[in-house]
């Protein structure tokens, strides 16, 4: 499949990677171990690579295992708790883990604590009705080998014991309850994303930064033809490959709208964007061990679960709470406030405009979120952390997440929450549409692209794949002895504890 680098004025590859996230990098350092011959190129239009969602202070840094978000385990309408998304999750998550720990051993990326930390994750909320939920919770969660292992509390002292700031001045008048799992983690996509660029480069992929491209059309010899600015140097040239996947975050939908293929028509995006209350102040800081996740509000979107997080960024420790979601047209944070406007497409309208017409209770949640003071905020604060102090803590804007609005299977507009890899039939082109827990799951979602890109070779990759992931095509909850075995590997490698 191996071309030449360029040919005249246009610049030819094998695959060419849109965007310098988590996904691109991740994508580009599978394939370079997987096919080193083939020719790659990585176009980012800002200055360096994870600068957008997969920015730590852009994203929540969970590493998504299903333990503490609780909108992963829904109540039915029989009254049972669903456990099955936070079981496909939480089997992404190993698998991620898996990979990260192969590529410390390989020295692609570097010490542990550069990009990933232990730390507990607590589910916590008050009122009858919320306790009895976590109890059903912790009940269908336990019977899962996934989950076994949480542990749960409804004793207010207990609670304090695991995170102290929870319970610091709160009225044991109001009944609470917690479940933990004390091998959660914190993650830096932004660090992750840096290291793989580095390795990426010095393996002769060519990572071209501040180059913006403008649109996607197939040429007649099949290849995807596209225009790139260099913004730095002012210049404009063609490059083209075989293969191309759009990992722009926020940016991928109006590239995929520009290729013309099939698979992207009736998709829309809805942008949210977010802001946190963030603390450096190590009399707080060194009180709190955890990420702590609550329930979302009535009308909030997903996303918006409210959640107080320890964070790990280039060796300081922080506090961030939050999200407290806004709305804003542009698609990227640094992206354009016509980029929803012009996503419109006749194919997309009725969709878009159906998920409008069904989501009221969205766009008025969004704008008493727009219109919160920054006291109103930590009031929200105090429902964790009863003492909090508004001077201590101040504001910080979060990355653009663009939700999914798509046709169902009923041919109806909705509103998706969660990660859609949309590819061509002949799986020449691919991209990631959505939010939440993307950048967890990244190597499960590219492996899925593998899969539907490269049916001709997925076979003789096969063993290579499983030499970087043990539990490549298995469902680590129906092996409970594999589980054992790749969780124990991954903790040892990844420097988290037994």
């Amino acid at each position: 499949m191996s071309e030449s680098a360029s040919t005249h004025s246009t610049q030819r590859f094998d695959v060419i990677l849109i965007g310098g996230g988590i996904m691109s990098t991740t994508l580009g350092a599978i394939l370079k171990e997987l096919q080193p011959d083939w020719n790659i190129a990585l176009f980012e239009k800002l200055d360096g690579v994870g600068k957008e969602s997969s920015d730590p202070w852009n994203n929540a840094g969970t590493g998504h295992t299903a333990y503490c978000e609780l909108n992963y385990t829904p109540r039915g309408t029989d009254g049972s708790i669903s456990t099955a998304k936070a079981c496909g999750i939480a089997d992404q998550f190993h698998v991620s883990r898996q990979l990260w720990s192969h590529w410390v051993k390989e020295g692609v990326l570097g010490t542990p604590r550069t990009f990933i930390n232990a730390l507990p994750h607590i589910s916590f909320v008050w009122g009858p009705k919320n306790t009895q939920y976590l109890r059903d919770r912790y009940h269908a969660m336990r019977a899962e080998p996934l989950f076994s292992h949480i542990e749960h509390t409804e004793d207010l002292d207990t609670v304090a014991g695991w995170a102290p700031l929870l319970g610091r001045g709160r009225a044991d008048t109001t009944p609470v309850a917690a479940s933990r799992f004390e091998d959660g983690t914190d993650v830096d996509f932004g660090s992750i994303s840096r290291q793989l660029a580095g390795h990426l480069g010095a393996q002769g992929v060519a990572m071209r930064y501040n180059h913006e491209v403008s649109g996607l059309s197939r040429g007649t010899d099949g290849r995807w033809d596209m225009k790139v600015k260099d913004t730095a140097a002012g210049e404009k040239f063609s490059a083209s490959a075989r293969f191309v996947f759009v990992g722009a975050g926020g940016g991928a939908l109006s590239l995929l709208q520009s290729s013309g293929i099939e698979e992207i028509k009736g998709f829309g995006g809805f942008p949210v964007s977010g802001q946190f209350l963030r603390t450096t102040e190590s009399a707080i800081t060194e009180e709190h061990h955890a990420k702590v996740y609550g329930l979302a509000s009535v009308g909030a979107p997903p996303m918006s679960v409210p959640h107080l997080d320890t964070r790990f960024v280039e060796g300081r420790r922080s506090l961030m709470f939050g999200p407290f979601a806004g709305f804003s047209t542009n698609f990227l944070k640094a992206g354009s406030y016509f980029d929803l406007p012009l996503s419109v497409r006749g194919h997309n309208l009725i969709p878009m405009l159906q998920v409008g017409a069904a989501n009221t209770s969205l766009v008025t949640y969004l704008m008493k979120e727009v219109a919160k003071t920054h006291k109103k905020k930590v009031e929200a604060l105090r429902d964790f952390y009863p003492e909090a102090h508004p001077d201590q803590w101040e504001l910080i804007t979060a990355g653009q997440r663009v939700q999914v609005m798509k046709r169902n299977e009923k041919g109806k507009g909705v509103l998706q929450f969660g990660t859609e890899l949309i590819a061509s039939a002949d799986g020449s082109i691919a991209g990631l549409l959505g939010a939440s827990p993307g950048a967890s799951t990244a190597p499960s979602i590219m492996f899925k692209l593998l899969e539907r890109c490269f049916p001709g070779q997925i076979e003789s990759w096969k063993p290579q794949l499983e030499n970087m992931v043990p539990s490549f095509g298995r469902v680590l909850n129906e092996e409970p002895k594999l589980l054992h075995e790749v969780s124990a590997a991954t903790s040892a490698t990844l420097q988290l504890g037994s």
